[in-house]
């Protein structure tokens, strides 16, 4: 064993197994794949989790549309037992948005219909990093007298398993910040402070949202890389690459997501997309992402489509070899996109 394979020995605040499956009610009901959550985890990305719970930092996630950047989040408040909280990034979300936004259409339709409530407390609503904060204040919007609501807001913690603890509300959470490289360059700088503070002012009703360090949970943000990232916000993060996948990865993955699954059909889907096993290559990496395999075991066995049949390649182009990429053995290469 080589000191690169030699396993990494320290004391685990997060310490899931190799594989983590989540099998939820609410998953088959909702048919959303994200509740029910599958994470095949490495040391690189253990040791990532461990090292931004223990300095409070944000976790930056790199790597590929695919790659399972933002699945790791949830993966973690489940294996954590946490509440979970996401907010996809668009080119037109601001900082203050994850923070709080006040509802101003249903402030002008009160002022319509000369309901127009006192203050502007009832028109705040919540942020993710406000519920993380402090959820009980978020439920409230941070005065419940003013508000003069008989119910508070419903929490969006996305983690059943983490509603109670000890018949308690658990008092930490994930926060997922997903494709923060679409936002303007000056939202991650502006989520320095309070990322970096764990508190944060409601600029239109004064009210100060705090945490302790103890309670501050735990912030991964995602990148694509289709923006450069302020050199002052990429100091401050932790940084987690999740590199191209390997044949022995996709394959552990593949098992992971359908273990009822017998070689009959993840060998032969393995081989048409990577090419006949080569044990000296199984560590290589390989130019198809996770949720394109997961995608193609999903449609192979939902459909009982077979590789090498005349409908394999149709769906194949479909999951894999799409957007002007090409299969191998077709010539022009396999990384055009």
């Amino acid at each position: 064993m080589t000191p690169d394979d030699a396993p990494l020995v320290y004391v685990k605040s997060f310490n899931p197994s190799r594989v983590e499956r989540r099998r939820s009610a609410e998953a088959a009901e909702t048919g959303d794949l994200r509740r029910d959550p599958v994470y095949v985890y490495t040391d690189p990305i253990v040791l990532a989790v461990n090292v931004a719970l223990a300095t409070r930092r944000p976790l930056l996630v790199r790597g590929r549309s695919g790659a399972g950047k933002s699945s790791l989040a949830r993966s973690v408040a489940h294996v954590l037992g946490w509440r979970y909280y996401e907010a996809v990034v668009t080119s037109r979300t601001q900082a203050s948005d994850l923070l709080s936004q006040v509802d101003l259409l249903r402030r002008l339709q009160d002022a319509r219909e000369g309901a127009l409530a006192e203050g502007m407390t009832p028109y705040v609503e919540p942020g993710p990093l406000w519920w993380a904060f402090a959820p009980k204040s978020a439920c409230w919007r941070g005065d419940r007298a003013e508000c003069g609501l008989e119910t508070g807001l419903e929490d969006p913690n996305q983690n059943p398993e983490a509603a109670t603890v000890e018949g308690r509300e658990p008092h930490r959470a994930v926060v997922l910040i997903d494709e923060i490289d679409k936002a303007d360059p000056d939202v991650p700088n502006n989520l320095l402070v309070p990322l970096g503070s764990f508190q944060f002012q409601v600029a239109e009703t004064g009210f100060q949202v705090a945490t302790t360090p103890e309670r501050a949970p735990l912030v991964l943000i995602t990148t694509n890389e289709e923006r450069e990232m302020p050199a002052a916000f990429l100091r401050r993060c932790i940084e987690l690459e999740i590199e191209l996948p390997t044949r022995r990865r996709l394959v552990e993955i593949g098992q992971a997501h359908f273990p009822e699954m017998d070689g009959d059909l993840l060998d032969p889907v393995t081989s048409a997309l990577l090419g006949p096993e080569d044990p000296q290559r199984e560590d290589e990496p390989v130019d198809v992402n996770p949720a394109e395999f997961v995608d193609t075991l999903r449609a192979c066995e939902g459909l009982g489509i077979q590789p090498g049949s005349a409908e394999w390649r149709a769906l194949s182009k479909a999951t894999v070899w799409k957007f002007g990429r090409d299969e191998p053995g077709a010539g022009g290469g396999r990384n055009r996109r």
